[in-house]
């Protein structure tokens, strides 16, 4: 055989099975259609964030949190409803997954040396209801390093193992079947892909040089998912999310392209739950594209005014930062505004200085490099917005400045072309909502939801700008940015026991093939259910990761 151990997909899911496997000195081959510059997948260009529970950066902020707390909040938010069936593996991945969140994932992260930044950020806030979707207490945790830092060590690791004689690598290697014999899989075939230099990310060529196939024991699937094939996710857009947008822009790369999900299929394994997914209502076109249509995702606080296509302020939940696919299903589902595929945050400059940072590695200089003093300087002591946010003011396609409301609305209508807003009734809802600001109090959801974030320090020194009136001249000027849906994560995908291997429809392990990663909907095939809760997706690709490389090393042993 040409390995013990053959995984298709060089992301994330893919390098921790590998570490877990040569570190037990099981052979690998690793095989990826992308070229040696895209070794870390999607994950890499992610901005680092982790799910942790109780964490020791919680506790220093006075975060009180517990596995219970965590363990309701996931449930509430997944709502999983298919438990006899599609979700039978995914609840009990979910609950592991918890449970590793508050307990050993501090630990492991510390013994492979990624770090996180001291402040914790409050994501996914939810929707209003203790019982109802969020998470209760801030748990976003960010690496230093961002993607990088929690790529790079598990990187080094296939170099390192591929140095000893036990990894091989196989980049520009396109897995187009998995073979069977006698009822296991065996090993894969395909197409080499003609060698292509461009750097990480960018669109590679598909041409066809030659054909290849290898054996082993045991495949592992860590593909990924399908956010970069647009016909794929209208494909299974599910009708509780309305109509799919006729235009959407792309938070992953175009090698996220879901072929190996139906290949798999094709060999015996069972796909559930391929209706969940996630993607962002707040994407913003990126001025300095990497790949098609690549675009950033806002990572708003608290404090921007929500406004559909026709100049209304959305309902709560439907905030910044509080119910991700709640918004998403408001934008699709009410008639008057499901034919426009965009929507408005307007906010002020002192907003844009404190609140916003945007999705990605390389949109985070400072914190991706890990300077600390940088860190420091541009994001708590710092005057103006960051960098790489001000560039977008400045040069993004999908952002205005003015210094009145009424030439703000006139840029906003120039943008779309059409004269969908109106500056009375946008500034009759301005006007309500800065009335609330005068006190400590109100009955307002999100100047709630301001003064609330302000209760938590992290919050309070860098995302959570003081409470002020919108149209006070000295906050301006005023800002408006057009927000369009953003694809990014599958949440369903191959159904797996909790040793990651594939299951088939009778429900039987199919011998030889496991699945991690998005492929795997991050384990068993959806364990976040129909809600994720953010920075949880590189934890999900560590778990099921390493489930998968010790259970096929086990297996191969």
């Amino acid at each position: 055989m040409d390995a013990d151990v053959i995984i298709v997909g060089a992301g994330l899911a893919g390098l921790v099975a590998a570490h877990e496997l040569t570190t037990r000195g099981r052979k690998v081959a690793l095989v990826d259609q992308e070229n040696a510059a895209n070794l870390g997948g999607q994950a890499y260009w992610s901005f680092g964030g982790l799910f942790l529970v109780n964490s020791p950066e919680q506790r220093r902020l006075r975060v009180r949190d517990s596995f219970e707390l965590a363990w309701s909040d996931w449930q509430a938010s997944a709502g999983f409803d298919r438990l006899d069936d599609e979700d039978r593996w995914a609840v009990r991945w979910a609950r592991a997954y918890v449970e590793f969140a508050a307990g050993e994932k501090r630990s492991y992260l510390d013994a492979h040396g990624i770090r996180l930044t001291p402040v914790v950020g409050w994501a996914e806030r939810g929707t209003l209801r203790a019982d109802g979707h969020g998470n209760s207490v801030p748990r976003f945790h960010v690496a230093w390093g961002t993607g990088t830092g929690v790529v790079g060590p598990f990187t080094r690791s296939a170099h390192a193992a591929a140095a000893a004689g036990l990894l091989t690598f196989h980049h520009r290697h396109r897995v187009d079947e998995l073979v069977v014999h006698d009822g296991a899989v065996t090993g894969v075939r395909g197409s080499v892909l003609a060698a292509d230099e461009s750097p990480r990310g960018v669109s590679s060529s598909r041409e066809v040089t030659g054909t290849f196939e290898l054996t082993a024991q045991a495949v592992i699937v860590s593909s990924g998912g399908i956010g970069g094939d647009h016909d794929l996710v209208r494909r299974y857009w599910p009708d509780r999310l309305g109509s799919p947008p006729q235009h959407m822009i792309t938070g992953v790369p175009a090698h996220v392209d879901g072929r190996m999900l139906a290949i798999s299929e094709k060999a015996g394994a069972r796909i559930v739950n391929p209706d969940r997914m996630w993607h962002y209502t707040e994407g913003v076109q990126n001025w300095d594209p990497v790949w098609p249509g690549h675009a950033i995702r806002i990572l708003p606080g608290p404090s921007s005014m929500w406004f559909d296509a026709l100049g209304r302020r959305l309902p709560e939940p439907c905030l910044p930062g509080y119910d991700t696919l709640g918004t998403l299903k408001h934008l699709r589902t009410d008639p008057d505004i499901a034919r426009y595929d965009h929507s408005w945050f307007v906010l002020t400059q002192t907003i844009l200085e404190k609140e916003f940072a945007l999705s990605g590695s390389e949109q985070n200089p400072d914190i991706t490099s890990g300077d600390r003093k940088a860190v420091l300087r541009s994001r708590i002591f710092g005057r103006g917005a960051p960098a790489p946010v001000d560039a977008f003011k400045r040069r993004g396609a999908d952002f205005v400045v003015a210094g009145t409301l009424d030439e703000l609305v006139a840029k906003m209508n120039g943008l779309t072309g059409e004269a969908l807003l109106d500056a009375d009734t946008m500034r009759r809802q301005i006007v309500a909502r800065d009335l609330q600001v005068a006190n400590p109090y109100s009955k307002d959801a999100q100047i709630q939801g301001i003064h609330n974030s302000r209760r938590f320090l992290g919050d309070r020194l860098s995302r959570t700008a003081v409470p002020h009136r919108l149209l006070d001249p000295l906050a301006g000027p005023l800002i408006g940015v057009r927000l369009h849906v953003l694809t990014r994560k599958s949440l369903g995908g191959l159904q797996t026991d909790l040793d990651s291997r594939a299951l088939g429809p009778d429900g039987r392990p199919v011998p030889g093939l496991y699945a991690a990663g998005e492929a795997a909907g991050f384990g068993g095939g959806g364990l976040h259910g129909y809600n994720a809760l953010e920075g949880t997706f590189l934890g999900g690709c560590l778990l099921s990761g390493r489930q998968a490389g010790r259970a096929a090393a086990e297996a191969t042993g």
